[in-house]
């Protein structure tokens, strides 16, 4: 059988492919690869006992757990109220939904910084509400408290970002079919809703992970820079490296980036998976 040769109007030239992937890898190579690649040779010029002596310094080991504990309070949190807003926007009409969904986006229109003076001026002890917190011996600014919420605001939008699209074009048939077949709303929701989201979820979780690690700005301006007690990873990077302390500093950011990449590791598996699964539901389809 013969068939038509494809329309050259329809198709690049071939240099065109090679010069636009030329591009590109040139640009992933000068921005992404040789920086990182910088950050681990100068982490590690030293020789590994430098490198383990950097991190497990009281001060960086200080700074390593605070920025984990963060994120371990952060992600669950905004993991569950992530849920909840999506299944919120995208379930019920309401008056005031358009101006929520637009709210929702805030974390992502105001700088980091803003964010944090924000809650220094709500929880600060010059504050009619500071003052009575610290009245209370509870004190937000300066203190983890204050690290956890800033990252709450700025890390919030990530997963019902994630779920609003999917559960708009997911509908809620399904969920509605389990309802009138007796099912509970808890049952529905683990039953039909969470395996039908799940993967979004993760992504978002994910994403909301990276960020809560790697968050300088409002983290900066509440945590008051103790040393020892309030830096975490990015804060203790940018004190070591003015004090010229170059070996701590790069160190610290070799650490940072390692866990940059088990994130997108992570992501890349999920990922993977997900595709597995959907050749092989389109698979049995056919």
């Amino acid at each position: 059988m013969k068939t038509n040769p494809p329309n050259p109007n329809l198709t690049e030239p071939r240099w065109l492919r090679l010069t636009l992937i030329a591009v590109a890898l040139t640009f992933l190579l000068l921005m992404l690869v040789v920086p990182l690649a910088a950050v681990f040779y100068e982490a590690l010029k030293g020789g590994w006992t430098l490198y383990l002596q950097s991190i497990t310094d009281p001060e960086a080991w200080s700074a390593i757990k605070l920025t984990l504990i963060t994120a371990a309070v952060v992600v669950p949190v905004n993991a569950v109220l992530g849920v909840a807003m999506a299944w919120l926007l995208t379930r019920f009409d309401f008056r005031g939904k358009q101006l929520l969904t637009t709210l929702l986006d805030l974390p992502f229109s105001v700088s980091p910084v803003v964010a944090g003076l924000m809650f220094v001026l709500l929880f600060g002890a010059h504050t009619a509400f500071g003052g009575w917190l610290e009245a209370q011996s509870i004190q937000i600014i300066f203190a983890i408290p204050g690290i956890i919420l800033a990252t709450l605001f700025v890390t919030f939008p990530f997963v019902a970002r994630e779920l609003i699209p999917l559960m708009q074009a997911q509908g809620d048939s399904e969920e509605q079919a389990a309802l009138i077949l007796g099912a509970s709303g808890r049952q529905m929701f683990w039953r039909v809703t969470l395996p039908n989201i799940k993967w979004a979820l993760l992504y978002g979780i994910i994403l909301t992970n990276a960020r809560a690690m790697g968050e300088f700005g409002a983290v900066s301006v509440v945590s008051g820079h103790i040393r020892g007690e309030t830096n975490t990873i990015p804060l203790l990077v940018e004190i070591f490296y003015n004090e010229y302390n170059f070996t701590g500093a790069f160190a610290l950011s070799g650490v940072l980036a390692l866990l940059a990449l088990a994130t997108l590791a992570l992501q890349n598996i999920i990922t993977r998976i997900q595709e597995r699964k959907l050749a092989a539901a389109e698979r049995n389809v056919a």
